[in-house]
């Protein structure tokens, strides 16, 4: 993305371009949906300059795997917590294979 080049941000999984309705029209959800899981922390939109709530692609993601989770019975609460927990344990194990990775490369021993 260039300063000169405002569209280049659409490409940007973290950028706040879905309002409320729109993003719970493509999560097939009601915005009380959304307000629900933003409540219980999951996800915390962005304000517009008028104050709306606004969704990043990256957001619309998480929503729709607790949307799931909520479809099959599961509390909106427990729901989030899930969600939260799958999140931090992809980032563990990514840790983790970096850490790994890193201590796998072979080093070279000097003669001394």
């Amino acid at each position: 993305m260039t300063a000169g080049n405002p569209l280049g941000r659409l490409d940007d999984d973290d950028y706040p371009a879905y309002t409320m309705g729109r993003a719970a029209e493509i999560l097939g959800a009601t915005p009380a949906f959304l307000r629900a899981i933003g409540e219980a922390r999951l996800i915390t939109p962005l304000r517009s300059e008028g104050g709306h709530r606004r969704y990043s692609r990256y957001q619309l993601r998480i929503a729709a795997r607790a949307r799931e989770l909520v479809d099959q019975g599961t509390p909106v609460e427990a729901a989030c917590r899930i969600v939260i927990l799958e999140d931090q344990l992809e980032e563990a194990l990514r840790i983790n294979e970096e850490l790994r990775d890193a201590h796998a490369t072979p080093r070279r021993i000097s003669d001394s």
